[in-house]
Formats: C-alpha cells, structure tokens, sequence
C-alpha cells in the first residue's frame, strides 16, 4: 500500500511540475508579446515623428531626438524578445521533458491498476469457482 501511496505522491509532484513549468513557458510567451506590442507602439511614434519633422534619416543633423531615442527604445525591446526566445525554447524543451516523466509515471500506475483488476478478478473467480464446487449441503451449515 506505500508504494501506491509514494507513486501517487510522485504523480502529484510531476504534475505540479508540469503545470509550473507550463505557466513558465506561458509568462515569457506573454512577456515576449507585451516587448513585440511596445516595439510596434514605438515604430509607429517614430514614423509619426519623422512625418512630422518631414526628415527620416537617421544621420541627418536635425533628426528628430525623440526618434532616436525611441528606436533606441525599440530595439532594446526586441533584442529583450530574442533573448526571451531562447529562454521559451529552453523552458519549452523543459516542459516537453517533464510531461514524458509524467506521462511514464501515469504509465505504470495505469498498468499497476490494469494487474490489480486482474488479479482481483481471478481471485474472485477462484472464490466462485470453490464455491460452485462446494456440496450444496456444506453451503447450508
């Protein structure tokens, strides 16, 4: 009966870990889109700056300084995101990881409960079986 009690302790625990790791994977996704939103936010600024200034090159002496500024912005927001995307992968891969240990785990206790069916069954067949093979008058007594 311990051993069913520790295999279900351990399927708690790989499926906490599961869940932690799939709301892990969840949050840089949304850090990850909240960087891309603000990027775009920001490209939209800019151009809307350079309209307004009418000059869009960069090297120009009266380019907007607020433009700079906010591509400056910009593209630590999406050099922020690709290095979140290494960080989805690896957290992903380690999701991935973690659902096969779990899954294994489910394995063996649905095999280990498919034995005990089994063998209840057969135990409770042997006990009809000596039952029907008992005389009726010893039945009785």
């Amino acid at each position: 009966m311990s051993d069913m009690k520790s295999r279900d302790t351990l399927l708690k625990l790989k499926r906490f870990q599961v869940d932690e790791k799939r709301r892990q994977a969840a949050q840089i996704e949304s850090m990850i889109a909240e960087f891309e939103r603000m990027a775009g936010d920001l490209d939209r600024e800019i151009a809307q700056e350079q309209e307004r200034a009418g000059i869009h090159d960069v090297a120009h002496y009266a380019y907007p300084t607020y433009a700079k500024a906010a591509k400056v912005r910009r593209d630590n927001l999406m050099r922020s995101a690709d290095e979140l995307r290494g960080q989805l992968a690896d957290a992903q891969a380690a999701l991935a990881e973690a659902f096969e240990e779990l899954k294994k785990i489910e394995i063996l206790e649905e095999r280990d409960t498919a034995r005990e069916k089994l063998a209840e069954a057969a135990r409770d067949q042997a006990e009809m079986d000596r039952i029907g093979l008992t005389p009726v008058e010893l039945r009785a007594s």
